[in-house]
């Protein structure tokens, strides 16, 4: 059995960051970017968070495990921080330690709200270059 999807958001360095990625590419997860695309893209000193929002279950390929589906708040090169999706295996979430007070949890889900996506920030940076 599943355990419930904690309502917290847990703050990641980079590096911990890019291992979550790594463990999704292993299990196939649906909801992840590339890690070669992170590498070149995220800030490398930057402090990333994780939000899970549903329980992912893919009822068509049952030997993948059950994830938590997270919305990611990264911060990348440019300083911006931009929001994508990530899978991770619920005991891989439990283990990332649990640092953020209260009122920095609600800050961090208001500024998801705000933030543009990956797919914006990719095309935005397209734009720019072709300037």
């Amino acid at each position: 059995m599943t355990p419930p999807i904690p309502r917290t958001v847990r703050a990641v360095d980079t590096a911990h960051l890019l291992a979550l990625a790594q463990e999704a590419a292993r299990h196939s997860f649906s909801q992840r970017l590339p890690v070669g695309w992170l590498r070149e893209h995220l800030a490398a000193e930057a402090t990333h968070y994780l939000f899970p929002t549903v329980v992912q279950r893919l009822t068509h390929r049952p030997e993948v495990p059950v994830q938590w589906r997270c919305q990611k708040l990264m911060t990348v090169s440019t300083g911006e921080q931009i929001w994508g999706l990530l899978d991770v295996l619920p005991d891989t979430f439990d283990k990332i330690p649990e640092t953020l007070d209260t009122a920095a949890k609600k800050d961090t889900v208001n500024c998801i709200g705000r933030a543009v996506t990956v797919s914006e920030w990719m095309e935005r940076m397209g734009a720019e270059a072709g300037s």
